[in-house]
């Protein structure tokens, strides 16, 4: 893909979204269900890659990836003819007689979806839905890191729409920053903090509007208070941390465990791998694997680092890019390795004495905002009070990632983990511009916005508009 032909796209897709094509809000439906039947035929293709690329088996494929995204095109197509209803507003006294005011729901126009590796599909599709229920066209860079996901995604939408609406562009950083050097209408990118800053720079040459998210600087913190169901904490955490080897955007990064428990929730952690994975994890086909010989041999120093600690798990093997989940404990709350997003089945432990949690949130706090949060008590009190006060993207109390599959409730992050939120109508509201326009009249017209503002009429002016404006 060569820069002529990048821009050659982008132009095409500017003239077709220009010609008003894609506003009319039945069109757009037409098109999800369109979208929607191409992925339900081509479920098996899609399973395969995922498979392919990350180890994914068939139930997890379609738990994380082939499954939400219907769940998100169904909820779009149900929501959208009320979503893009232009909202009606009362103008007020002051711009009488103009008394209707409506709020259109614009799309932007032409949009550039940077997507990952590690949801290959939910995360470019998911992301295309809420695009073209907004009414755009979409340029789609697709992760060079799962090349078959890529491929079949290139496959489903060359075969579903024309290119002057939706195209697949695959290949490295180059092409990316060569989709960068365009100038687009919104541009949508999933990936790391670092990169980020990267776009949105090369986004300020246009003033192009931005949507982030992103996993988190410092990565996403798991609490477990001394009060916490030790079993059914531990059950879902090692649920969670399996799943996609711990490459998620909102999984836990770090644990930190009430010292009183510690002991027993570390045998329940480790008893609930082993029940759900099996003793050696690292040679079940079920198990998924690591993205890249590079993010194995990366997950591998990190554990190499902390040998004399790891407590459970600790084994890889390089050719099937599959390493164990693995207990580092302890971990001071300072040390590195929790100061920092894994993006692996790594997992350090932090303990601390209960009576301190509110230290330990201060410390929390005083970093970058984590994409995610969870916490495991029966002082539902105090989980609430933290859930209010601390900053990150989303989270849940006594429970793991479900927050993510709730209808009608944002996904987003704040800070260093994101900006924007998406899914169902949030992701609507991403992809269109909330356009106002005043309805005026010519009849009944009053002078008192007009000069003179001195003379006579002056107190009478300032009398009318106090009133009007208290």
């Amino acid at each position: 893909m060569t820069q002529t032909e990048i821009q050659n796209i982008v132009s095409a897709q500017r003239e077709f979204f220009l010609s008003g094509a894609t506003l009319p809000v039945k069109w757009r439906i037409m098109q999800l269900k369109k979208l929607k039947r191409a992925v339900i035929e081509r479920e098996m293709e899609l399973e395969q890659a995922l498979a392919q690329d990350l180890g994914r088996s068939a139930v997890e494929a379609y738990l994380c990836d082939i499954g939400p995204v219907i769940v998100e095109i169904n909820e779009t197509i149900r929501g959208l003819r009320r979503w893009s209803r232009p909202e009606t507003h009362f103008s007020g006294l002051l711009c009488f007689p103009s008394l209707i005011t409506k709020v259109h729901k614009m799309p932007y126009g032409v949009n550039l979806i940077i997507s990952p590796f590690n949801f290959p599909l939910l995360l470019t599709l998911g992301v295309l839905a809420a695009s073209m229920a907004g009414g755009n066209t979409a340029v789609i860079k697709a992760s060079s890191k799962s090349p078959a996901c890529t491929a079949a995604i290139n496959k489903l939408i060359s075969d579903t729409f024309g290119p002057e609406y939706i195209t697949v562009i695959s290949g490295g950083h180059d092409v990316a920053d060569m989709c960068l050097e365009q100038r687009f209408d919104k541009i949508f990118y999933t990936g790391s903090p670092k990169v980020a800053k990267h776009v949105m720079t090369q986004a300020a040459r246009n003033l192009t509007p931005v949507a982030l998210e992103l996993g988190g600087e410092t990565g996403n913190w798991c609490i477990v208070r001394k009060d916490a169901d030790l079993k059914d904490a531990a059950r879902k955490i090692a649920f969670f941390k399996l799943c996609n080897a711990g490459q998620i955007c909102i999984n836990i990064n770090q644990i930190a465990v009430a010292t009183e428990v510690a002991d027993e929730f570390l045998k329940e952690l480790q008893a609930a791998f082993e029940r759900q994975i099996g003793p050696e994890p690292q040679e079940n086909p079920e198990y998924p694997k690591l993205i890249t010989a590079a993010a194995f041999e990366k997950c591998a120093a990190l554990a190499d680092n902390c040998r004399d600690r790891i407590i459970y798990g600790g084994k890889g093997d390089s050719q099937s890019r599959r390493y164990s989940p693995t207990i580092i404990f302890p971990v001071g709350i300072d040390e590195d390795i929790v100061q920092h997003e894994l993006f692996c089945p790594l997992l350090p432990v932090v303990p601390f004495e209960d009576k301190d949690i509110d230290t330990v949130m201060d410390t929390i706090a005083r970093r970058e905002h984590p994409l995610a949060m969870y916490l495991f008590t029966k002082d539902r009190r105090w989980a609430d009070r933290t859930m209010r006060t601390q900053q990150f993207g989303g989270g849940c109390i006594n429970e793991v990632c479900v927050h993510l599959m709730v209808k009608g409730v944002p996904f987003g992050g704040t800070g260093h983990s994101g900006m924007g939120a998406y899914h169902g109508e949030w992701g609507f509201r991403e992809f269109t511009h909330p356009q106002t326009v005043l309805r005026g009249r010519n009849r009944m017209n009053l002078s008192l916005r007009e000069h003179p503002y001195g003379g006579r009429k002056e107190k009478i002016k300032l009398w009318v508009l106090r009133r009007l404006e208290r």
